[in-house]
């Protein structure tokens, strides 16, 4: 198996939690520290990065960490060693010990941080909380010679145009005749330069992302028989690939909030939580977001939810969400830790049979506070 490089790591990890999908101003995701261009083969995947997890990665012989909070969240008016966070950076620096921050991209990412909770949850019929990106579908109407059509038709497939829902390959054709002049240094596929030709042409069209622009657009281009094709592209209003904060869904069984609450910190391996409501109150429909969810607490009661399950609750937001109806259950914001398994499954996978690369999950516990 190849040997991997660390930029190779991360364009497959940004493939699943790519970078647009950061829905936090000015969120400090990427690389934060040392060099991606060099040969990696152990990666830690941890919460967080201090002195304890740099010292484990360390020891375990790791070229790169991946971290979902940002060793360096704000911008550094000095690099100091003498102080903590500059002795950890020169530890870093010294060992050669790359760091890679996923923060909200891989909280909205399918099979991310939020997705990661609710599995832990159990949640089923499970829809985004709050829709934080999206993009408009093109439509590409290109027109071809009629032998040429089936062939540019499947070149298009293959290129992921025609996607719609649970289909692929959708396109729409019509018959028509094109007419064109070759001119002087012209090569034409049809026809004798300075003499008007006519043929029997389809109009084949498709539809994608946004994003897939550039490659349907080359796709064709190589595949089409003309020197100089012809097509139109348009934005539609339609909009794809939607991605969203948070998570909200259905509880297997109905329970009482109390009985929920215990729930969590069965399923979040959490000593305690915090709740807001009345313990007796049955809860079935649940909304469940990683970290701080303070400002979604309007987003959880309108879409519907008996429970917001959520970390770092402040005291007048849990009286907001006190007045308006929805119970409160706060688990601590370290349940992220989720991300630690689910990170290294996931990207074990992506790089089976392509790089040869070990994930391992860090097992220092960076949960800054002990519950007495």
């Amino acid at each position: 198996m190849k040997k991997a490089n660390g930029n190779e790591i991360i364009q497959l990890f940004e493939s699943w939690a790519p970078k647009k999908l950061a829905c936090m101003e000015n969120d400090p995701i990427g690389l934060a520290i040392g060099t991606l261009n060099k040969e990696v083969t152990k990666v830690l995947v941890t919460l967080d990065v201090n002195e304890e997890v740099a010292d484990e990665a360390i020891e375990k012989g790791c070229q790169l960490i991946i971290a979902h909070h940002p060793p360096i969240f704000r911008k550094l008016s000095n690099l100091r060693t003498d102080t903590p966070s500059g002795k950890l950076y020169e530890k870093l620096i010294k060992n050669d010990i790359a760091v890679y921050a996923a923060h909200t991209n891989l909280d909205v990412a399918e099979g991310g941080v939020n997705d990661l909770l609710a599995d832990a949850l159990e949640l089923e019929n499970r829809e985004i909380l709050e829709k934080t990106y999206s993009e408009h579908l093109m439509k590409l109407a290109v027109f071809v010679p009629v032998d040429h059509a089936e062939e540019l038709r499947y070149v298009l497939a293959k290129a992921g145009a025609g996607k719609i829902g649970n289909y692929d390959s959708c396109s729409y054709s019509t018959a028509g005749t094109g007419r064109f002049r070759p001119l002087e240094g012209a090569n034409p596929y049809i026809g004798d330069v300075g003499e008007i030709e006519s043929t029997e042409e389809e109009k084949i069209e498709v539809v994608f992302p946004t994003s897939m622009k550039n490659r349907i657009l080359k796709a064709m281009l190589n595949a089409h028989p003309y020197e100089e094709p012809a097509y139109d592209l348009y934005t539609l209003a339609q909009e794809t690939n939607e991605y969203g904060i948070g998570r909200i869904g259905t509880l297997k069984e109905t329970m009482t909030l109390r009985q929920f609450a215990e729930y969590v910190k069965e399923r979040f391996n959490v000593p305690m939580v915090r709740i807001v409501g009345k313990e007796n109150e049955t809860v079935s429909k649940v909304a469940v977001l990683g970290g701080d969810g303070n400002k979604y607490i309007h987003i959880a009661k309108r879409a519907g939810a008996d429970v917001f399950v959520t970390g770092d609750m402040y005291f007048h937001v849990a009286q907001d969400a006190q007045a308006i109806g929805l119970n409160i259950v706060d688990p601590g914001h370290h349940v992220e830790k989720v991300m630690i398994k689910g990170v290294k499954e996931k990207m074990t996978a992506l790089c089976d049979g392509k790089l040869d690369v070990e994930f391992i999950e860090s097992e220092v516990n960076t949960e800054p506070f002990i519950f007495i």
